[in-house]
């Protein structure tokens, strides 16, 4: 009988990457450097809208060290090229060309208008004042409801307006619900029935990365290769040799470490391509790396949306139908997929609830202000922040407890599969585990006791409890799905297992990992499909030349589909074995049984282990008729249907009513992610995802003043909190194991961002509720708190709410705080 080995699968492994991210022995693309290697510089323009008049380059040029400054006329004189969109959401929707380079026009502030080459990067930026921009003021358009005003300034005189796109989906016309506008007249005319209307607003965000963007070209050799710091180093790849028409066989993409991306570093840049242009012209290595303030500027946003939501429901708390409006800021010009991104919350609205009736309407509009694209969760994020927020406020109205209405809503574990009134079909679920587990842990009861313990007492410091119980869409994603939404790429994933001489493994993915420890899953996922040791296995990512396929990470698509195509390679591996083992133990295909690395003849103890026949194909000397020499496989997998994680969170909190201020006593929750590969890995991505989350509720935002400029755009002023401004996390998971693939899995990488943003808010408001609250805007900051107590209102100032404006984190009196949980 064969030994049985103990699975990797569920051990907790520490990953085999931290050794050298941690320590900093690893290269990041800025590390590079070439010999003869120049540095780029992008001047920016100060201006959010204007005229470029002319542009003198003359006194950068005489500057030391510089080699060439380069205006867009002079990398495109044509005026020909222009970044992509993966993503035209509509046949109608508008994609005015977004150069290199501005040549005419500036039209968000941070536009680039010219490059600086020079022999340091110091030099480089040195020279950037010397170039003279004369410009002529243009209308700045701010705000989503701004910019859809009649006689509103154009951000784009030549389209005529600023709607990008107007995209629906409406459930009656599906065929998977009924008529929103007759649920609503329904209600409207029955006694017995609400009909609830909110405005929230999710407010804009900065990706805020480690590592800076990044990009080195060098045209010395036969291909042009190119390093970058970047989440999709496969979709860039295609996508510069199409801008460019560069032969696609002739460019290289490296993305070495990446030091995270959160979406962020999921684009086709303009100064990858300006980097493409310039080391083409000079024959020469060139580096571009952004500065932390460049960051902030010109790299894209996430999240600005206004959200109107109409629910409807009997007076019991059974929902009768869901109506969103929803309005998605896309900013100057339009990202990789940033128009898809509001879309993906389509199908999220209607959350883990039983919803009957259902439509959806998404505008994408314009504004003088630096593109959006996707932010860790992309699109689900906000549908799930709408619609938790919305089922504490039908709560409040109904005078229910806000997790019994949830529990009369929610798809109960016994109806899985459960097709939803937006298409979808989740393929399990345990809602009722997950939140008992979470009750448990977080003294549900208890704490409602305390809540009116203080409220009675009239306790200055009010406690409130905030729950988020929700679902959402991930790997991403079958490929016919993306095709009907007219996304401009497949959701399938590659890998190759190459059997080594010696006995060692190499994994390929094109799953191209920024921190997500891809190399420990990967390789625990191979040692139990082949019976080899962990140490035995190295994972290659990240290089189109030895990964020659892929699509890349993002949208928890990773080990719902990455991870799947590797099992289907190693499957093949063992496949090819099979007969090679056979013919070595002189027996028949049928009588062997793989376990554990060895194939064993069924009723004996004669073996050979699939190490031994690696170097047995290698030698090839005794091999069957017609059998190749080689165990070495390949798989694309395309899945079958996104995954469904799920999770509870809650969240109490305690507010100052004198003050504002916000801190989070106790935070647990409770995600059910299929099966789990690696514990600490899982444990990782919910905390940060946390981070993320209740930085969005307490925290972060982009602000912008009447002028189109920046004003959040150093860490000074755009908060981003410390491990000091966050509780300690209770968490725990249960387990209902995916049904579409073969390891069970669903996705964990978005989880924690998703749920908590709304589990914070409802806590925050939940606590002042009783004084007449029923929103804080984002960033819930002291003086946000503190106004919608005392005055009704949650805005703080600013450019105004529907502008994105805000004073930030600051308390009653003005003074800057960190505003969060301490």
């Amino acid at each position: 009988m064969t030994a049985t080995i103990e699975p990797e699968v569920g051990k907790a492994r520490l990953r085999k990457e931290d050794a050298r991210l941690i320590t900093g022995r690893t290269r990041w693309t800025d590390n590079i450097s070439l010999p003869g290697m120049l540095h780029l510089a992008v001047l920016r323009s100060p201006m959010a809208h204007a005229r470029i008049t002319s542009i003198d380059t003359s006194a950068a040029k005489e500057m030391p060290g510089v080699i060439a400054v380069f205006t867009g006329a002079d990398l495109d004189p044509g005026g020909e090229i222009g970044m992509p969109c993966a993503w035209p959401v509509t046949e109608d929707m508008k994609h005015p060309r977004r150069p290199i380079l501005a040549t005419e026009q500036v039209n968000f502030a941070g536009e680039g208008v010219a490059v600086v080459v020079a022999r340091s990067d110091y030099e480089a930026h040195d020279a950037l004042e010397s170039i003279d921009v004369e410009y002529e003021d243009l209308p700045v358009v701010l705000g989503l409801e701004n910019a859809l005003t009649e006689g509103a300034p154009l951000v784009h005189e030549e389209l005529g307006t600023n709607q990008n796109a107007l995209w629906v989906f409406d459930s009656a016309e599906a065929g998977s619900g009924g008529d929103v506008a007759e649920a609503i007249r329904t209600a409207e005319a029955d006694s017995d029935a609400i009909v609830l209307t909110r405005r929230f607003r999710q407010q804009r965000l900065v990706p805020a990365f480690m590592e800076p963007r990044s990009c080195v070209v060098d045209p010395t050799a036969a291909q042009l290769t190119m390093w970058s710091a970047t989440q999709v180093p496969h979709i860039l790849k295609t996508m510069s040799a199409l801008t460019l028409g560069i032969p696609e066989h002739k460019l290289r993409v490296i993305a070495p470490d990446v030091g995270g991306g959160f979406g962020g570093k999921i684009a086709v840049l303009p100064e990858e391509t300006m980097a493409l242009l310039v080391a083409q012209k000079l024959g020469k290595p060139v580096k571009w790396t952004e500065s932390r303030s460049e960051t902030m500027l010109a790299a894209h946003h996430g999240r600005d949306q206004i959200q109107d939501l109409t629910i409807t429901a009997k007076r019991d708390g059974t929902v009768t139908g869901l109506k969103v409006d929803l309005m998605a800021d896309m900013g100057a010009y339009l990202g990789l997929v940033g128009p898809g991104v509001p879309i993906l919350g389509a199908f999220m609205f209607n959350a883990i609830y039983k919803i009957p009736a259902y439509r959806f309407a998404c505008t994408n509009v314009f504004t003088n202000t630096t593109l959006t694209d996707a932010y860790r969760g992309a699109g689900r994020p906000e549908a799930t922040f709408a619609i938790e927020r919305m089922m504490d406020e039908l709560a409040a109205e109904l005078g229910m407890d806000p997790m019994e209405i949830r529990e009369k809503n929610w798809i109960k574990h016994e109806e899985f599969p459960y097709t939803t009134v937006s298409t979808l079909t989740y393929d399990s679920g345990n809602y009722e585990a997950a939140t008992a587990k979470a009750k448990e842990l977080f003294d549900y009861d208890g704490l409602r006791a305390e809540q009116r313990r203080r409220r009675e007492s009239g306790d200055p410091v009010q406690l409130g409890i905030g729950i988020s119980t929700f679902t959402e869409m991930c790997g991403l994603a079958p490929s016919r799905v993306l095709g009907s939404l007219s996304y401009g790429a497949g959701g399938w994933e590659h890998a190759a297992v190459r059997m080594l001489p010696t006995g060692k493994v190499e994994v390929i993915t094109g799953a191209s990992a920024h921190g997500q420890g891809h190399e420990t899953a990967w390789s625990q996922i191979v040692a139990d499909q082949l019976g080899v040791g962990f140490e035995d296995i190295e994972v290659l990512h990240g290089d189109t030349q030895s990964s020659h396929k892929g699509l890349d990470t993002y949208g928890s698509r990773s080990l719902a589909v990455g991870g799947i195509a590797v099992v289907k390679a190693a499957e093949k591996v063992v496949a090819k074995a099979k007969p090679i083992a056979a013919h070595m133990m002189e027996c028949s295909e049928d009588d062997l049984e793989f376990a554990n690395g060895k194939f064993t003849v069924k009723g004996t103890d004669k073996s050979t282990g699939i190490q031994d026949i690696a170097l047995a194909v290698f030698a090839a000397h005794d091999l069957p008729d017609g059998v190749e020499p080689s165990l070495d496989s390949d798989a694309t997998y395309d899945p079958e249907n996104f995954s469904f994680p799920h999770g509870t969170h809650l969240c109490a909190t305690e507010v100052d009513t004198e003050t504002g201020r916000v801190s989070i006593r106790s935070y647990v929750c409770v995600d059910d992610v299929g099966a789990v590969v690696n514990p600490i890995i899982v444990e990782g991505q919910v905390h940060g995802g946390l981070a993320q989350g209740i930085a969005q509720a307490l925290f972060e935002e982009a602000v912008h003043d009447e002028g189109g400029t920046l004003t959040t755009g150093t860490f000074a002023d755009y908060l981003l909190p410390s491990a000091a401004d966050l509780p300690s996390f209770v968490t725990d998971r249960t387990e209902t194991r995916s049904t579409t693939n073969p390891l069970g899995v669903k996705g964990v990488g978005e989880a924690g961002t998703i749920a908590s943003t709304p589990a914070v808010v409802n806590a925050v408001v939940d606590a002042v509720r009783h004084l007449g609250v029923n929103d804080v805007e984002m960033p819930c900051s002291p003086m946000r708190v503190w106004s919608a107590i005392h005055t009704g209102s949650s805005d703080s100032g600013g450019v105004g709410a529907e502008a994105g404006g805000g004073l930030g984190s600051m308390d009653a009196s003005g003074s800057g705080t960190t505003g969060g949980a301490q």
